[in-house]
């Protein structure tokens, strides 16, 4: 396998009490990986953890372990439940610091809002060692060290974040699609679906069911790195489908 052929991976730890309790509704998941998928990475897994240290530290580990990069979000405000800075030390075995800079960036934005206190200070906090991600829209910055990326739990500030590293993180060819749909029970095309995807090594075909007008219906997502073969593939499906005798529209419904 060569570089360009590597796929290279992404893991998420999602980390707050509230979105546990159903309190807050996670948006990050969504944006992320269509952020990720632009950089030519794949989001492979995601864990979502209580604020709790131990199980911070668990998670963290297992996902840096088992991917290219791991990103977080949420736990790096100004409150004591804000524990994800020191888990991540932990995790990786270094002690946490004042960032001089992160210090100087929250000085500045808190200047004619009252001056940094010691709970806005702990937004200056990071593993030792750590770069930090710019964040345009409330000065608290994200925190990068190595293939770890620590981001806020807000989304729109995590997009603001994932905007400023955008061409920053190594990746591969991004993934494309195409997508067809008709009103076609999965289960009744099952097996075109497998022998048009196993004709078709470079592309991965997905099924996805609706009920819609009180009738059964699917959309079929086809996904590769090569655009030559998600044309054919797409192709080839279209075909199966109209030989099949069912009616499909191209972009899916």
């Amino acid at each position: 396998m060569t570089s360009s052929d590597k796929i290279w991976t992404a893991g998420l730890v999602i980390i707050g009490d509230e979105i546990l309790s159903g309190r807050t509704h996670d948006k990050n998941i969504a944006q992320i990986a269509s952020w990720l998928q632009v950089q030519g990475i794949r989001l492979t897994e995601v864990r979502v953890v209580a604020d709790i240290e131990d199980r911070i530290v668990e998670a963290v580990n297992a996902l840096r372990a088992a991917n290219d990069y791991l990103f977080t979000t949420g736990g790096i405000g100004p409150t004591h439940d804000d524990i994800t800075v020191d888990a991540v030390a932990k995790a990786l075995g270094v002690p946490v610091i004042i960032h001089p800079e992160a210090r100087a960036l929250l000085e500045r934005y808190y200047a004619d809002k009252g001056g940094v206190n010691e709970g806005r200070l702990r937004m200056a906090r990071a593993p030792e060692g750590s770069d930090l991600i710019p964040n345009r829209k409330s000065g608290a910055p994200g925190i990068r060290r190595g293939n770890v990326f620590l981001m806020a739990g807000v989304p729109h500030i995590t997009a603001g974040m994932l905007d400023a590293l955008t061409g920053e993180l190594e990746g591969g060819a991004p993934l494309i699609s195409e997508t067809v749909g008709g009103f076609i029970p999965e289960s009744e095309v099952a097996h075109l679906l497998r022998e048009v995807e196993q004709a078709h090594e470079n592309c991965q075909i997905g099924s996805y069911p609706f009920f819609r007008e009180g009738k059964v219906g699917s959309n079929f997502v086809i996904r590769s790195t090569d655009r030559e073969a998600l044309q054919s593939c797409f192709d080839t499906l279209c075909e199966g489908l109209g030989e099949n005798g069912w009616d499909f529209t191209p972009g899916g419904i």
